[in-house]
């Protein structure tokens, strides 16, 4: 008889379990609203304040190629002045009107290499703003599987407990009839508390999940839908590789700072030789009513300087030479990055076929125990230590499933490639060009000023 009634609480246990499985299947079917990956990606790009400041960074960027652009342009100054001088109790008043202009007529081209200097910095920045959106969007991908994986960890937990609660009241009636001991229950009883107590612990990891993907998309979660097949890489690790040594933000921000630094060092070069400037002026004294006109044009060459010319000529090229250095440094740190990314792929996809094998054996294992055990042929124990080694074969397959899914992005994030346009997402993106087609040549403020205005707010958010 005893037999039977356990043979029924086993089945009745297997129902339980299925019932739950399904509930969870149709509740994730019709979810209230169900996000994707791409909505994710999406969220973050938009609502990112990484990217806005690093926006805001270029264009400051592009307002030094202004800045440099004014150098080779004249300089016009209004000047008043008013004068009072008591010489021995007589008292005379003075004052003047003019107008100044002054031009750099001739610098054998260092006004002009500064203005280079400033382009390719304004390249080099762009290609920072590129790297920063690959940081974010990946960030995106992290914070989503993190929500979707803890999400399942929870659920799995709470089988976890409403199993172990069937083994505890099958421990405890198996007692009553003498067919197990008291320590059958205390260890059902100690199983119980610990998955309790890793059911809170997952709880609270969910919500801290939560709380990142908040933090990088802009908004809480609602119910996440399994990310699709990832996105096309590479075939070889070699084509990778050269991908991204072709395509790597940090590799072109890194070219250009060479640039950068290449033509700083020939204007610091040039920084001996000598300068010629014009000026014009017209005045008007306020004092006789006299007005005078004044051109000049002056020739400035340095003679000695204390040795700071030589100086920074040198420092200039220590520069440029620590700038290739970092160059070689960064085409190694990309080449091992996708090396890495590409090792992470093969061990996530290796776990995740791994883990499919171990649960249905584990789940064999712990049905054939179950139904030993509800025949008195397993104990307690038996029956636990089954039901343990299912449950940490499906929360390994869940952690493989997130970790092949961040290592797909991951390695497109090495190669370059971790970007709104590539990915096809469909949404308007940040035209740096914009911006600085509107203030490259220097305009003054004034209507110009108003239309950069509505430049700057039409280029704000996508």
């Amino acid at each position: 008889m005893s037999q039977i009634v356990h043979g029924f609480r086993s089945a009745f246990r297997h129902l339980l379990i299925g019932l739950a499985v399904t509930a969870g299947v149709a509740a994730a079917a019709v979810p209230l609203r169900a996000e994707t990956l791409g909505d994710a990606l999406v969220g973050a790009y938009r609502s990112s304040n990484l990217l806005e400041q690093n926006r805001a960074l270029l264009r400051a960027a592009d307002e030094n190629v202004a800045s440099a652009v004014s150098a080779l342009r004249p300089v016009v100054n209004f000047v008043a002045s008013q004068s009072r001088t008591d010489t021995g109790g007589i008292v005379t008043h003075s004052g003047s009107l003019a107008l100044q202009a002054s031009m750099t007529l001739y610098d054998f081209g260092r006004n002009g290499l500064g203005v280079d200097v400033q382009k390719e910095t304004v390249l080099a920045t762009r290609a920072a703003l590129v790297n920063i959106e690959q940081t974010v969007l990946e960030n995106a991908v992290i914070a989503f599987t993190s929500v979707r994986s803890a999400a399942q960890t929870v659920a799995l937990r709470q089988n976890n407990v409403r199993v172990i609660t069937e083994q505890l009241r099958a421990a405890q009636d198996r007692f009553e009839v003498g067919e197990v001991t008291r320590t059958d229950v205390a260890l059902a009883e100690a199983r119980l508390a610990e998955a309790r107590s890793n059911l809170v612990a997952a709880q609270g990891a969910l919500a801290s999940a939560r709380e990142l993907y908040k933090l990088v998309v802009g908004r809480y979660p609602d119910q996440l839908l399994p990310p699709p097949a990832g996105p096309q890489t590479a075939a070889t690790l070699e084509e990778a590789r050269a991908i991204a040594v072709r395509r790597h933000p940090t590799i072109e921000q890194a070219q250009h700072i060479v640039a950068a630094r290449d033509l700083a060092a020939e204007a610091a070069k040039r920084g001996v030789l000598p300068t010629i400037t014009g000026g014009a002026s017209a005045s008007h004294s306020l004092t006789t009513g006299t007005n005078s006109n004044q051109l000049s044009i002056t020739l400035t060459q340095p003679l000695y300087a204390g040795g700071r010319i030589s100086a920074g000529y040198r420092a200039a090229v220590a520069n440029a030479e620590a700038a290739r250095a970092d160059l070689r440094q960064q085409v190694l740190l990309v080449e091992q990055a996708v090396a890495n990314a590409w090792v992470d792929i093969q061990v996530a996809r290796s776990s995740l076929e791994s883990s499919d094998r171990q649960i249905r054996s584990a789940r064999v294992a712990f049905d054939s125990v179950s139904e030993e055990a509800a025949l008195g042929a397993r104990t307690t124990l038996d029956v636990l230590d089954a039901e343990q080694d299912l449950l940490n074969a499906q929360s390994a397959r869940i952690n493989a499933e997130a970790q092949l899914t961040n290592s797909v992005y991951g390695l497109l994030s090495a190669m370059g490639l971790l970007t709104v346009e590539h990915l096809n997402l469909g949404i308007p993106t940040y035209d740096p060009s914009v911006y600085y087609n509107a203030v490259q040549n220097a305009p003054a403020t004034s209507t110009q000023g108003r239309r950069l205005d509505r430049v700057l707010n039409s280029i704000g958010r996508n």
